[in-house]
């Protein structure tokens, strides 16, 4: 399965094979807490199959959700190569499988395969761009601009349309933005009575280009 993963691409037959042997894959349920900000950092996951979030929390429970991953991609990079405690936690959105390399073998892998650092490297920069552009949403665009802009985020077109295919909660949405529910609430209520967009068991299509201001 690794030779789908653009983390190990370029690499022949032989390097994937051995990478394999340093790996071994794990499943689990919806909603299983994987990695819990603060613990030591042990594993590098690949994401098989499913879907994750990585989110942050403070003392009072309020939760932030940072980015959402799927097949293809990986986490718990970070804290192997700087050796800290977990920086976030990270969530199973759906029952999801995982390829998972611990620190060391991960450690040796860089070693013997440069091109794997250098992967990590381009993904690094794309993922300090991506949170560049969120502290900018969250600092000069009000609420309803940080909606539209996650849901256009989200959506891919079909049928003439823009659909989401993650089923979202108002909460789902608040998280990602730094906003309540409440607020969510209204915004994504006005914007279905005047006919922008469609929402039904939880799935969104954006049936017209969004208003610019709220």
């Amino acid at each position: 399965m690794l030779e789908s993963i653009p983390l190990f691409s370029g690499l022949n037959e032989q390097a994937l094979l051995e990478i394999s042997q340093y790996a071994t894959t794990r499943t689990y349920p919806k909603n299983t807490v994987i990695i819990t900000e603060g613990d030591p950092a042990e594993m590098l996951y690949v994401i098989i199959k499913g879907k994750v979030k990585i989110l942050l929390n403070d003392e009072a429970g309020k939760e932030v959700i940072v980015n959402c991953q799927g097949p293809g991609e990986y986490f718990g990079e970070l804290a192997l190569i700087d050796e800290t405690q977990r920086s976030a936690s990270v969530m199973t959105m759906e029952t999801s499988t995982f390829s998972v390399i611990g620190k060391q073998s991960f450690h040796d892998i860089l070693a013997k395969h440069p091109t794997i650092a250098l992967s990590l490297i381009r993904d690094l920069t794309l993922r300090v761009r991506l949170l560049t552009d969120n502290v900018k949403s969250l600092a000069l665009l009000d609420v309803y601009g940080r909606v539209a802009k996650t849901l256009l985020s989200m959506a891919t077109e079909r049928d003439g349309k823009l659909h989401i295919e993650d089923k979202l909660t108002q909460q789902d949405i608040a998280n990602r933005i730094g906003a309540s529910r409440e607020m969510v609430s209204r915004i994504l209520k006005d914007l279905e009575v005047g006919g922008y967009i469609s929402m039904k068991h939880k799935h969104i299509v954006i049936n017209e280009s969004l208003p610019k201001h709220y």
